[in-house]
């Protein structure tokens, strides 16, 4: 037996608890560090009953197996059993977990490189909040001999299947009869589930990209490559829209018909109009289109990552909201409460979904007998981009953002008189800046991986563009 205190263990490993879930290197995630924080899970949650089911999914990284096979020593020290639901989307684990009733773990690194990976846990109500993580940092754990050699276990096929019913029950068989969808399926974890769902669906699908080498697609900061690629795929392919997902399916990439990929939070504010609710949960980063709309009676700002989005989702909820979503600058849609629509009930998924966002928006287009791009058509002109500097470690980001906040002659040191004026600043989230023109600038150090990140807003997405490759090409020549 060795006894563990995780919180000695995050700090002598590197693994921690980011935005969502505990990452780190895949060097430094070892058999040991894996299982330790299975069993704290269990343990320091007070879920480890004997006998007790513990639903277990994995992405497609190259080191998610060893990692399972970790989880799996973790769960049985506990006295629990493993239910292995394979490999799938993230919400359809956490899906089938909320169904069944019984916690979840699911390994996957999302979007972050390959020489990365994670794990998120999951009670049977949702998704850990940021109190249960301190709590199983706080753990202290006793470990028995690792053996990594074991197969993996008997995947169970019932969590996909659910998933995937939860959609085919909830739209019609020819919802997408004689439309043409690319799915951009590189290495997701949802490109089977995603080409099954829109074939059920009536759809022509056309598989894109496919790839057993890993892929780090971030939705929120789309590569040249591929806006290349979504152009030519619609052309030569004549395409009404492309689908596609991120590594472990929970954030959404959706392009129009003339393959221009949907910046995430816009996805979110069609999706959530075509769901007629009335209270959004968005964090701070995402499009003010959404309040200048007018469409939502009631649109809350959170810190970003999907526990503060919940968090605010259960408090509008218990506020007497009868109709909540959040959605991320991502994409990424959840569910707070069940709902109904078009006379069908939809269950809560209060974690990351990319499937009904994706849904969401075709079926808009189809009843309004539409393009994609039209939907965008009488919305606020406000245009967001964003993208990162990878590489750049969180002190950096941290010495940045605290020299921008207290020293202007750093603020203009950086911009000059290229942004204007000052308006004001927000410390929601990192060091967002609103100039007086109504343009905006939001510098954060990644939760998940060393980047700095920037997001930017402006009535054009040309000039959005700009202000991102000016701010970010400002602060990396400075680090030279």
């Amino acid at each position: 037996m060795m006894k563990i205190n995780i919180q000695q263990m995050m700090a002598d490993s590197g693994v921690a608890f980011g935005t969502s879930g505990a990452r780190g290197l895949v060097s430094q995630m070892t058999g040991q560090v894996c299982t330790a924080y299975t069993l704290a899970f269990l343990q320091g949650l007070g879920l480890a009953e004997p006998g007790r089911r513990i639903a277990l999914g994995m992405d497609l990284r190259p080191s998610s197996p060893a990692i399972v096979q970790a989880c799996v020593a973790g769960i049985r020290q506990a006295g629990c059993e493993v239910d292995f639901c394979g490999v799938l989307p993230t919400p359809a684990l956490a899906l089938y977990a909320m169904a069944q009733r019984i916690p979840a773990i699911m390994v996957t690194g999302s979007h972050i490189p390959f020489d990365r990976n994670g794990i998120k846990f999951y009670r049977a109500e949702g998704e850990i909040s940021k109190a249960d993580e301190a709590a199983i940092a706080q753990a202290e754990v006793e470990l028995q001999t690792i053996s990594n050699d074991a197969a993996l276990p008997t995947v169970n096929p019932a969590a996909l299947q659910h998933y995937q019913q939860r959609y085919t029950s909830l739209f019609a068989a020819d919802l997408l009869a004689g439309w043409r969808v690319g799915v951009y399926e590189h290495s997701s974890a949802a490109r089977d589930c995603l080409r099954e769902l829109l074939n059920a669906l009536g759809a022509d699908v056309v598989s894109l990209g496919r790839t057993d080498t890993f892929v780090p697609l971030d939705t929120e900061a789309v590569s040249e490559d591929d806006r290349r690629r979504g152009l030519a795929w619609a052309a030569e392919h004549r395409l009404d829209a492309i689908i596609s997902t991120d590594g472990d399916g929970d954030r959404p990439l959706i392009a129009d018909q003339a393959g221009r990929w949907l910046r995430g939070d816009i996805v979110g504010l069609l999706s959530a109009r075509f769901l007629g609710v009335d209270t959004i949960v968005t964090p701070v980063s995402c499009n003010t289109a959404i309040e200048a709309s007018g469409l939502f009676r009631q649109v809350i700002r959170t810190r970003i990552g999907s526990p503060y989005v919940i968090a605010g989702m259960g408090q509008a909820l218990a506020a007497g909201s009868s109709c909540v979503v959040g959605f991320e600058a991502n994409g990424g849609f959840l569910v707070g409460g069940d709902l109904m629509v078009g006379g069908q009930p939809l269950a809560a998924l209060p974690t990351r979904d990319a499937v009904l966002p994706a849904l969401a928006v075709l079926a808009m287009a189809r009843k309004q007998g539409v393009n994609v791009s039209d939907l965008l058509t009488g919305l606020p002109r406000r245009y967001t981009a964003s993208d990162r500097l990878q590489d750049f470690p969180l002190a950096n980001s941290r010495a940045l953002l605290d020299s921008l906040q207290s020293d202007d002659s750093a603020y203009r040191n950086l911009w000059g008189d290229d942004l204007g004026t000052l308006a004001r600043q927000d410390l929601t989230d990192g060091l967002r800046l609103t100039f007086a023109n109504g343009e905006i600038v939001h510098l954060r150090p990644s939760g998940n991986a060393p980047e700095l990140r920037c997001y930017a807003e402006a009535d054009s997405n040309e000039r959005a563009q700009a202000l991102v490759t000016l701010t970010l090409q400002r602060i990396a020549g400075k680090r030279h």
